[in-house]
């Protein structure tokens, strides 16, 4: 393997630094430019919030002096925290002058740190380098958390998701775009953040748009970013998806909704690495790797014309298909399992059991909302249970009738008759001989009422749900009786 990848994760941090004094910022751009910094130096705080908003790439962290003409570094931190694009920006002050008050002043605004001139050169760069980096930090918490909320989802070890994985191993490390696909449900995020996290972008941001939650008419400002004033409701500049996700990874959820003249824009950025904000002309260099899902048929769409296709060819350099839950019903015992101890878990809840005749009936079910529904079914019933979760526990399955492709069992006379001994001539408990007499009952019921399982309920007197759950507790099946 090549060391290019590798090359590409480090994308050099731009530092800008805004000072009046020449010799200061000469000194700066010296020392952070010998550290691999990228730095865009100015000379007053007007000039260095413009830079903020059309550099030619992502600001990483700012070291403003407090002195400064006209506008004051107090000031210009205030702007920065009220602007949506930087208010996380990572803000060093700096002052040859200062007081106390200047000092709490500037921390209060979120200055990650304060120095007095002459500045020392060790601890500026440590400065630098710890700022940055808990900047970056912060943007992938949220993401983390996803992470491990969704931990389980990718487990499995049948044949259809090992060969996902491998897919996975291979794709990462590189830095080909990939067309993820598959049906809702399936783990199709799961899938593109398994690849950030092995891929050499790994501690950059990874940014997820859902590209048919957005809009029409804000998919481009979203994407792109706008500047203040450049539309109705736009109170100031704001940075783009594209731009969050700078030096890392670009994740497009649903992209086969996105309108036509957002795929144009998004295809330039695919090729240039070049976007320019909503109502700015200054073009933005910005390094993203770019993975899309979506669970329609691209190709077809392209066909159709309702997705262009210069951009499909674009994305569908690597693609990956994840398999559907009922191409992979093996793995259905180990993601039940791990989704009942994880929500247990997270409720401070008891851990509770899987009664193992439960996995013979969900592993029966057609599972059309896949992975997301089989988390659902099984917390539902985690909720309902008692120590151990049983038939009786599991929601009814919404999408066909119990009796449906059943196969018709032969009765051998219009009635049951209840006896007091087992098959193997050992007598019943009381509790046997109950559950025998109900379940003879409710056939029979059945039986008269045509199998009609909402007539039967109401000659029972039950919930139609119970009876569904009685049903398959007991196993009844069409012709019965």
């Amino acid at each position: 393997m090549t060391d290019e990848p590798a090359q590409l994760a480090t994308v050099a941090p731009t530092v800008l630094v805004v000072d009046d004094e020449k010799n200061i910022r000469r000194t700066l751009e010296m020392v952070l430019n010998g550290e691999g910094y990228q730095v865009v130096a100015c000379a007053n705080a007007e000039d260095g919030l413009e830079a903020l908003g059309n550099a030619s790439q992502p600001i990483d962290l700012a070291i403003f002096d407090l002195k400064l003409p006209k506008m004051s570094g107090l000031e210009a931190l205030q702007q920065i925290r009220d602007d949506e694009a930087t208010r996380d920006l990572p803000v060093i002050v700096i002052s040859g002058h200062a007081t106390v008050h200047d000092a709490v002043a500037a921390i209060k605004l979120g200055a990650s740190d304060f120095f007095e001139k002459p500045l020392n050169r060790e601890r500026v760069l440590v400065s630098v380098q710890n700022s940055i980096r808990t900047a970056r930090l912060s943007r992938t918490v949220e993401q983390m958390r996803a992470e491990l909320e969704a931990r389980y989802e990718m487990i499995g070890t049948s044949d259809p998701i090992q060969k996902l994985f491998q897919d996975i191993d291979k794709v990462a490390p590189t830095k080909a775009s990939v067309l993820i696909t598959g049906e809702s449900g399936t783990g199709k995020e799961l899938v593109s953040r398994a690849i950030h996290r092995l891929s050499p972008r790994n501690e950059e941001p990874f940014v997820k748009v859902n590209c048919a939650a957005i809009p029409r008419e804000l998919i481009e400002s979203e994407l792109f970013g706008h500047e203040k004033g450049s539309f109705t409701g736009a109170h100031g500049r704001k940075r783009g998806f594209f731009e969050q996700a700078h030096g890392g990874t670009l994740f497009l959820d649903e992209i086969g909704d996105m309108d036509l003249a957002a795929q144009a824009k998004v295809l330039r950025a695919l090729q240039n690495g070049e976007i320019v904000r909503v109502g700015s002309e200054q073009v933005i260099n910005v390094d993203v790797r770019v993975l899309a899902a979506t669970n329609k048929e691209l190709s077809k769409e392209v066909q159709e014309g309702n997705f262009r296709e210069d951009l499909y060819f674009r994305l569908d350099v690597f693609p990956i298909k994840v398999p559907a839950l009922r191409d992979r019903r093996d793995d259905i015992p180990l993601l039940a399992e791990a989704f009942v101890v994880g929500f247990c878990k997270e409720n401070g809840l008891r851990n509770k059991r899987i009664d193992p005749t439960v996995f013979d009936t969900i592993k029966q079910r057609k599972w059309p909302g896949n992975v997301r529904e089989l988390k659902n079914v099984v917390e539902r019933a985690a909720i309902l249970s008692s120590d151990i979760i049983t038939i009786a526990d599991l929601p009814e399955d919404p999408h066909v009738n119990p009796f449906d492709d059943e196969p018709v069992a032969t009765g051998s006379g219009d009635g049951v008759v209840l006896r007091a001994t087992a098959d193997d001539g050992s007598r019943l408990t009381l509790r046997q001989y109950r559950e025998v007499a109900e379940r003879t009952y409710i056939v029979e019921t059945l039986k008269e009422l045509e199998w009609n399982i909402s007539k039967a309920a109401v000659a029972l007197g039950v919930e139609r749900t119970n009876l569904h759950k009685k049903i398959r507790a007991y196993g009844i099946k069409r012709g019965d009786g």
